[in-house]
């Protein structure tokens, strides 16, 4: 018997013919490809191979195995550009049109209701533009309409776009400009599971779908009313994304009894009141977003069921009212991999057992009003990228034992109560990247430690009690772009290194001039998985200047020649110390926006070649003892003040004379009232942290704010 199936296999093999067998291409579709070529713009040379009649060699196209016909067409990412020509349309078997991530620029074919076996359009990531036109209603097979990405295809969603056919089961207008409401034939629309209405400009009231949904993301529109209970979809519904609207009104309970839910975002919202005790999400919930509301009172102590396989990944509170201690019992939420409670009202210690969610990647907790000190028992995270703690009231000592999270990239207790040295032991976080200690009682003197992190990228150690010299590895980090040491007791003299051989702030790739003294941003990024197919991704972005701030020190001797020729530099502040000598000529600081060197001793004459920076917006020298002459054409009549308190420097007027061949002390008021006080305090070098969430291949959550969140989908 087994020698008699072998054979059976043998005789099929034989017989079945070869799937690679040559197709040839049907001779009128063939004629109609390439008048639809001829219109096309291909720089990549991606429809080269369109030659000859074999259907294989084609690039994209897929012809019936016994009439050549073209069944299919996908033409995704070629970089195509220019209209689809009408001959397009004499393609009547096409049953799949993809012409996603290119440059198509032209209205949506009105030709396109001809093509009658057509399944699935994928027209996404394009610049057609218009409305969709009514003869798409007589698609009557149509299963995917995929049209988003064209940001300027809108008008008001078609009343008929939800009975044209019984079979539409997804439809993707995301990102757009679509006005209006929703239709009413949509939704009721039986066959429909998936539907992206994401970034438009809909409006109304929030409406409630009739049919079991899938996916349903509303978010980034106008929609307003309170939270429906989409009772059609309890059974159902995977994913609802409802960020960034006008939302009102409390949680209703019934939001928790999705039986499938994984993902639920209701973020950038109105929501108000407390949350429900009883209100307990599922253990099939992954991701849970309620951030940017008002939701208030006491975090609920069991928010969600959880095993030892299921549970949230992802918790975000921030941005609300809430109150009271953080729950002993989201430290039992062990699959949990990023935790944001930041901008609340929360009070009490940081739960002692936080150590046991070893999968955490990110915790924020920052703008609240924690005390006590950090737990000890936090070293049991170590998959840790990012520890957030800023602006509460914590306290003790850095723990030694930190250095067990040697791959944290960022580490952030600024605006707290910490005393003490920084633990030679933090050596072992090789991997930090952003560390700001900045408005704290550290004190002590910079020890080696901080050589280890040879990837640095922003330090700050503002307004503390440091003191002793300024080591001469400072300047060798070659990724640092900020260095932040203002308002400490740092005393000597700023070392003098081979700054042309260094890296530091020398090899800048600065594309685009930006006005003002805007910052740039320093990007983290890092990542969590949340299962085989999907990953989290979490941006830090700091908004900063690259630059050096040394000001409110006890700094003295010359300023090193060499800090005046990093090329990349954009801010530095020494204001403040005791430093003397001549001021260089500063043209090779062809990005400088802001420089104070005010209140020191500084002498000579004012180099006449600052006033050459194009970039420069801010400039302070007052209350030193420069001298000299500085004439009116050199231009420094933009920057005021900026010359008060240097007695012996006469500053011509309008009129071509000095005013009595001195300048007034009170002239310098402007910057003394409004000095730039470290790079973090003022305007124009300021912090904004923040962090976004989009769920790429399921649609998933944008939540516009201040601190935003970014979910990637990464299969």
């Amino acid at each position: 018997m087994p020698m008699n199936r072998l054979l059976f296999y043998l005789i099929l093999l034989c017989v079945t013919p070869s799937q690679s067998l040559d197709i040839s291409i049907n001779p009128q579709d063939k004629k109609s490809l390439l008048w639809f070529k001829s219109s096309l713009h291909d720089p990549s040379q991606s429809l080269s191979n369109w030659v000859g009649s074999n259907c294989s060699t084609w690039n994209g196209i897929t012809c019936d195995n016994t009439t050549g016909r073209v069944v299919s067409i996908n033409l995704t990412s070629m970089n195509l550009s220019g209209q689809v020509h009408p001959s397009f349309c004499n393609l009547l078997y096409l049953n799949k049109v993809d012409f996603s991530h290119n440059n198509f620029t032209c209205p949506l074919p009105v030709c396109f209701g001809n093509l009658l076996n057509l399944r699935v359009i994928d027209l996404s990531h394009n610049r057609f533009h218009g409305g969709i036109p009514d003869s798409f209603m007589r698609l009557k097979v149509l299963t995917e309409l995929v049209l988003n990405e064209n940001p300027a295809l809108g008008g008001s969603l078609p009343l008929w776009i939800g009975n044209f056919s019984a079979n539409l089961e997804r439809v993707n207008l995301g990102f757009c400009s679509f006005s209006g409401g929703i239709p009413e034939s949509l939704l009721n629309l039986k066959s429909l599971k998936y539907l992206d209405l994401e970034n438009n400009l809909l409006s109304g009231n929030l409406v409630v779908f009739r049919q079991p949904m899938v996916i349903l993301n509303l978010a980034s529109n106008q929609f307003t009313g309170t939270l429906p209970c989409f009772a059609a979809s309890i059974q159902s519904l995977t994913v609802l994304n409802l960020s960034n609207n006008s939302i009102v009104g409390g949680l209703p309970a019934c939001i928790a009894s999705f039986q499938a839910m994984t993902h639920l975002n209701l973020s950038g919202n109105h929501l108000r009141y407390r949350i429900y005790s009883r209100l307990v999400f599922s253990e099939k919930l992954v991701v849970l977003d309620l951030s940017n509301n008002d939701l208030s009172g006491p975090i609920p102590s069991k928010i969600a069921e959880t095993t030892e396989k299921l549970g949230l990944v992802f918790l975000d509170l921030s941005h609300n009212q809430f109150s009271g201690e953080i729950p002993l019992k989201i430290t039992e939420l062990k699959s949990l991999q990023a935790l944001f409670l930041s901008h609340n009202l929360l009070s009490g210690e940081i739960p002692s057992r936080i150590g046991n969610l070893t999968y955490l990647q990110v915790i924020d907790l920052s703008h609240n009003s924690l005390s006590g000190t950090i737990p000890f028992s936090i070293v049991g995270c170590f998959q840790l990228y990012a520890l957030i703690l800023n602006n509460n009231n914590l306290s003790g000592i850095i723990q030694p034992e930190f250095d067990a999270l040697d791959i944290l990239r960022i580490l952030d207790i600024s605006n707290n109560r910490f005393s003490g040295a920084i633990p030679l032991t933090l050596a072992g976080c090789k991997s930090l990247e952003i560390v700001d200690f900045s408005s704290n009682d550290l004190s002590g003197s910079l020890n080696d430690a901080i050589t280890k992190w040879m990837n640095l990228r922003y330090l700050s150690l503002a307004r503390n009690n440091f003191d002793g010299n300024l080591p001469s590895w400072l300047f060798t980090f070659q990724a640092l772009e900020t260095m932040d040491l203002s308002h400490n007791k740092f005393s000597g003299f700023i070392p003098d290194i081979n700054w042309k051989s260094s890296l530091l702030f020398n090899t800048r790739d600065v594309p685009v001039k930006e006005p003002l003294v805007e910052a740039r941003r320093l990007e983290q990024r890092v990542s969590v998985v949340v299962s085989d197919s999907n990953q989290l991704s979490f941006t830090y972005d700091l908004s900063s200047m690259f630059g050096i701030d040394l000001s409110n020190n006890l700094l003295h001797g010359e300023i090193p020649r060499g800090l005046f020729g990093l090329a990349g530099l954009e801010y530095l502040n020494l204001s403040s110390n005791f430093l003397n000598g001549q001021l260089p000529g500063l043209q090779k600081m062809q990005d400088l926006k802001a420089i104070d060197l005010s209140h020191n001793s500084l002498s000579g004459h004012i180099p006449g070649n600052i006033s050459s920076l194009q970039d420069l917006t801010i400039l302070n020298l007052s209350y030193n003892c420069f001298s000299g002459y500085v004439p009116e054409k050199q231009g420094y009549g933009r920057f005021p003040g900026a010359f008060a308190g240097n007695p012996d420097l006469c500053l011509e007027s309008l009129s071509g004379i000095c005013d009595d061949g001195r300048i007034p002390s009170n002239q310098g008021s402007y910057f003394k009232e409004d000095k730039m006080d470290g790079p973090i305090s003022v305007g124009i070098f300021f912090i904004s942290a923040f962090v976004s969430f989009d769920f790429g291949v399921v649609i998933l959550f944008c939540s516009a704010r201040t601190r935003k969140y970014i979910l990637q989908t990464k299969t």
